[in-house]
C-alpha cells in the first residue's frame, strides 16, 4: 500500500529530531498515519491531505504541543513536522501498541476483557477526559473509533487528540451517533457538556455492547436516512430503558445485547445511565459528571467476587443488599455468598485473598494505581485474615469496644466486623453483607 510520504525517507520535525519513515499504517478523512523510527524506538506520524493541512489546524497543534498530554493515556502530539506555509504537515505521537484493542473488537468478541478489567478501562478513560476538561479542553470527537484498551489490565490509550481544543469554532462537531441531541439540533457547540454526553454513550457501548437510544423506535425505521437519524438522536431521543416511557424497550432477536447486559450490572451504574439519557437529554447543565462516574467504577472495579460453583464474576449490589435480596450468579444462577467488606467514605471493598486497597479508598483522590494496604493471611493461623498497612501514614485499629491500638507502616490489621480503621483521611469500617 503506497501513501504521500516514500518508505526510507528521512523527515526532520521542528524541534530538529529526524524520524525514518517504515511503512503506512492506514488513511483516514484528514490524512495518513505511518510507523516512523527515531533512534532504536518506533513512533505514529500523521500526515495531512493538502486540504486539511489549515492554519487553523497547526494552531491547534501548536497549542496541544506547548501544553502537553493530561495524563499517559493520551497519544498526543508531541513534535511538528512543518517546512512551508501552505504545503501539508504532519505531528510525531507514541504508536499504539497492538495488543491494545478497540471497543468495535470488543463487538465482535476479538476481545474479550473480565469484567474487572472493563470497569478498570471505564475508569481509565472517564479519568483522562476529566484532566482533559481540567486544561480546558473538549475533545469534541468522542467515540469509540477513539479509543483502544488492554484487554488484560484495562489499561487505555485515547487516540486522535489532533481536534483537541478550547474554541468552539475548531470544525469539528462528532460522529453520528455520539453526537449531543443539542450539537444535532444546530443549538449548541462543543464543549465539556457535549464531550459528558458523548462519553455517557461510549461507557453505554462499552458495557451493553449497544447504543442507549437504539430500541424499538429504531427497529421500526425502514429507512436510516438523515431525517430518521435527526429525530432518533436529536429531536425525539428516548432511552430503552427510559423508567417513565417503555415503549423503546429493546427488541429480542435483534437489540439482545442490550437485554442481556442491562440486568449483570449494579444499580447503580444503570442509574447513572438513566440520568444520562433522561434529565441529560435535555438538561445539558445536568449531565452526570466524570466524578460520578469514577466514583461508580472505582466501587464496580472493587465490588467484584466469584461464583464458587463456576467461577464467573459476580458484582456487589448495595440495593440488593440494602432489601436483603440475595445475590445470583448471571452464568448458573446459583446464589453467590458475598465476603466481608470495607466501607471507606463512598468507597466499598470486597476484601478476599487478592484485594488491595489503593490511595483513592483512603484518600478520595481517585489514584487507584498507588497501593497503601493489602489483605493478607496470618502466617501462623490461616484462618485469620487481615490488612496490612503498605503505606508511609500511620493507622489506628477500633476494636468494635472501641478500643484502639497503632498499625504502624508493615503492620497488619485484623479483619473483624464492626471493627473500623482510622486512615488519617478517613475512616473504614468492616461489614458483613
Amino acid at each position: 500500500m503506497d501513501g504521500l510520504l516514500k518508505t526510507g525517507s528521512i523527515m526532520t520535525t521542528e524541534s530538529g529530531s529526524e524520524y525514518k519513515i517504515k511503512r503506512l499504517l492506514g488513511a483516514g478523512g484528514q490524512g495518513e498515519v505511518y510507523e516512523v523510527e527515531s533512534g532504536k524506538k518506533t513512533y505514529a506520524l500523521k500526515w495531512y491531505f493538502k486540504k486539511s493541512a489549515t492554519s487553523a489546524q497547526k494552531s491547534i497543534l501548536d497549542n496541544l504541543i506547548a501544553k502537553g498530554a493530561p495524563d499517559t493515556s493520551f497519544l498526543w502530539p508531541q513534535d511538528l513536522i512543518f517546512n512551508y506555509p501552505g504545503e501539508p504537515f504532519g505531528y510525531i505521537m507514541e504508536l499504539r501498541p497492538p495488543h491494545f484493542k478497540s471497543i468495535v473488537d470488543m463487538m465482535k468478541r476479538k476481545a474479550e476483557p473480565s469484567f474487572r478489567s472493563l470497569c478498570r478501562a471505564a475508569f481509565n478513560l472517564t479519568s483522562g477526559y476529566q484532566k482533559l476538561h481540567a486544561m480546558g479542553y473538549s475533545y469534541r470527537d468522542i467515540s469509540f473509533g477513539n479509543l483502544f484498551l488492554d484487554p488484560n489490565n484495562g489499561a487505555v490509550l485515547i487516540c486522535d487528540n489532533d481536534n483537541v481544543s478550547a474554541e468552539d469554532n475548531a470544525g469539528v462537531y462528532g460522529t453520528p451517533r455520539f453526537m449531543a441531541p443539542e450539537i444535532i439540533l444546530g443549538k449548541g457547540k462543543p464543549s465539556r457538556n457535549t464531550d459528558l454526553y458523548s462519553l455517557a454513550v461510549l461507557l453505554f457501548y462499552m458495557f451493553m455492547m449497544s447504543h442507549p437510544l437504539e430500541g424499538k423506535l429504531e427497529a421500526d425505521i425502514k429507512c436510516m436516512d438523515v431525517h430518521a437519524m435527526n429525530q432518533l438522536y436529536g429531536s425525539k431521543p428516548l432511552f430503552i430503558y427510559d423508567p417513565q416511557d417503555k415503549s423503546n424497550r429493546p427488541v429480542p432477536g435483534y437489540q439482545d445485547n442490550a437485554i442481556i447486559y442491562w440486568d449483570l450490572y449494579p444499580k447503580l451504574l444503570k442509574d447513572l445511565f438513566i440520568e444520562s439519557f433522561t434529565t441529560g437529554l435535555g438538561q445539558p447543565s445536568r449531565r452526570v459528571t466524570e466524578r460520578q462516574w469514577l466514583d461508580v467504577f472505582s466501587n464496580m472495579t472493587f465490588g467484584i467476587t466469584y461464583c464458587s460453583s463456576c467461577g464467573a464474576e459476580v458484582f456487589f449490589d448495595e440495593e440488593k443488599s440494602k432489601s436483603n435480596v440475595a445475590h445470583t450468579c448471571w452464568h448458573c444462577q446459583k446464589p453467590v455468598t458475598m465476603p466481608l467488606s470495607i466501607a471507606i467514605g463512598r468507597s466499598r471493598v470486597l476484601l478476599m485473598n487478592d484485594t488491595k486497597l489503593y490511595s483513592h479508598h483512603t484518600k478520595g483522590d481517585y489514584d487507584i494505581e498507588t497501593v497503601v494496604g493489602s489483605v493478607v493471611q496470618n502466617p501462623n493461623n490461616p484462618k485469620l485474615w487481615g490488612i496490612r498497612n503498605e503505606s508511609s501514614d500511620n493507622w489506628t485499629y477500633i476494636k468494635a469496644d472501641g478500643a484502639q491500638a497503632p498499625i504502624a507502616p508493615g503492620k497488619t490489621a485484623a479483619i473483624n466486623k464492626d471493627a473500623k480503621i482510622d486512615f488519617g483521611q478517613s475512616i473504614g469500617k468492616f461489614i458483613s453483607l
